[in-house]
């Protein structure tokens, strides 16, 4: 990554000091394993930030209201999800400025403040039209690809075994566009993530750590 292109946020430093953890989830809204992670959220009280694709939250206006109102953040993943290596500036400043106005249009009271490049793919061209969104620029520091299928146990621990204070978590509670599938990718709801989200956030809590909503970076 190249210095000169911006900052992408991989974890937050200025919070270490109060063992705060950052819950994000990528790739919906979708209607069967969204309102599950919304209800343990809820169960729990505490906050996470949802990167959602644009066309979804079209289609899902209700979960973007229900995110928006239970007092988590909605993030920009771009309008259709597609990996933007090698799209010259006016595409992807379209499919981020698209995004936002899908999100506003599902949700007019929500603030989008971070984006995430699809895949975790950064570029000069996405950088730069984040800033132009006056967006911060959001990766992670703890992805235990629970998109792979690799059972519930296996999620958990390689949380548990990696995340320290200031980490940011990336799960997903939804799946790109069906012609997006790469080879290997779990192309269904996210039942796993779910199950995995139940046992996560009480031992992350008993662990000392508090999840807290991303902060608005400068």
């Amino acid at each position: 990554m190249h210095p000169d292109w911006g900052e992408v946020h991989s974890e937050c430093d200025d919070c270490i000091s109060r063992r705060s953890v950052y819950l994000t989830f990528d790739d919906g809204p979708n209607p069967l394993c969204t309102p599950q992670i919304l209800n343990l959220l809820a169960e729990y009280r505490v906050p996470a930030t949802f990167f959602v694709i644009g066309a979804y939250a079209l289609g899902q206006p209700e979960l973007i209201q229900r995110m928006i109102a239970e007092g988590h953040q909605v993030g920009n993943h771009t309008m259709t999800h597609p990996d933007l290596s090698g799209r010259g500036l006016d595409e992807v400043q379209r499919e981020i400025f698209d995004a936002n106005a899908a999100i506003m249009m599902a949700c007019p009271q929500a603030s989008v403040r971070h984006m995430r490049a699809p895949y975790g793919n950064w570029t000069e061209e996405i950088f730069a039209a984040s800033a132009i969104a006056d967006l911060a620029a959001i990766h992670w520091s703890v992805g235990p690809r629970d998109w792979s299928r690799s059972g519930v146990g296996t999620i958990v621990d390689a949380i548990l075994d990696s995340v320290k204070p200031g980490a940011i978590v990336r799960l997903h509670d939804g799946r790109p566009p069906p012609d997006q599938f790469g080879a290997g990718t779990d192309a269904g709801p996210r039942y796993e993530t779910v199950t995995a989200l139940s046992h996560l956030i009480p031992a992350l809590l008993e662990r000392g750590f508090q999840i807290r909503p991303l902060p608005q970076f400068d």
